[in-house]
């Protein structure tokens, strides 16, 4: 019974640090991603400092998260007492950060808003027609969030081309599409992503992104929490099976590859 439990401790201990160390992978290149691209994501990283270390955090966790499913699958495949319990000690460790980190998160709410609020203007006032990543992400969430600007589309009017303008311009990604069905605005020929208003006020969505994404996660807040739910779930998983497999075998170092 010990044999058996062991090895199917081995096996699934083995796969969920493999997936482990493919999601630090992932995650590793997202953040040098952020880091290194420069058309996209640059002029903002280098102006809001928060944003900047947000990179380097994510680029530090792809690495520890790598570093983790290595010494997990280690462990697991030599069946080495020493490092299992390493790697118990520090799924441990992450259990407490992400619990502290959620706590902050949530009472620091007005904080991490004046952050994202600081970001979005730089986003806004820096827009151009390089189409860069981000923003047609940010496009995207006008579009299909239907919403204009971070706190509401006045947000806009910062933007030199549209403060500097004889015409009334808007971004066409605000345009709400019931209020000019009979009659569309115009594209802007020198700047795509702008079109022309024919009244002084914008035919655009009210509504500013921020209301739109507070609804949006109030609406899924069941699929957050089971997410989160779900990381924990793995991780006390990851903590079991690694117990599991440290009280059913002889530690035998003969199994350790040597170099």
């Amino acid at each position: 019974m010990g044999k058996k439990c062991l090895n199917v401790s081995k096996y699934f201990l083995f796969l969920f640090n493999l997936i482990f160390f493919l999601l630090g992978v992932a995650v590793l290149g997202f953040g040098l991603w952020l880091l290194l691209d420069n058309e996209s994501f640059t002029v903002v990283i280098n102006n809001v400092t928060s944003v900047k270390v947000a990179c380097y955090i994510l680029v530090a966790v792809g690495a520890f998260s790598m570093l983790m499913g290595f010494v997990g699958c280690l462990g697991a495949i030599y069946e080495i007492r020493c490092v299992l319990g390493l790697y118990f000690t520090c799924l441990v460790l992450i259990l407490i950060a992400q619990i502290v980190a959620g706590s902050l998160i949530y009472f620091q709410k007005e904080e991490l808003h004046n952050q994202m609020s600081k970001v979005i203007s730089k986003v806004l006032e820096g827009f151009s027609n390089n189409n860069t990543s981000t923003e047609r992400a940010w496009n995207f969430v006008q579009k299909n969030m239907e919403c204009c600007g971070w706190t509401d589309h006045e947000d806009w009017k910062v933007h030199q081309v549209i403060k500097n303008s004889s015409e009334l311009l808007f971004p066409c990604s605000c345009q709400n599409v019931s209020m000019t069905d009979t009659n569309p605005a115009d594209t802007d020929p020198e700047n795509s992503w702008l079109c022309k208003s024919k009244t002084a006020d914008w035919p655009v969505y009210s509504t500013g992104c921020s209301k739109s994404m507070e609804s949006w996660l109030l609406t899924n807040i069941g699929v957050v929490l089971g997410i989160c739910v779900a990381v924990a779930f793995i991780e006390l998983l990851g903590m079991v099976l690694s117990v599991c497999m440290c009280r059913n075998f002889q530690e035998d170092y003969s199994k350790v590859p040597k170099y």
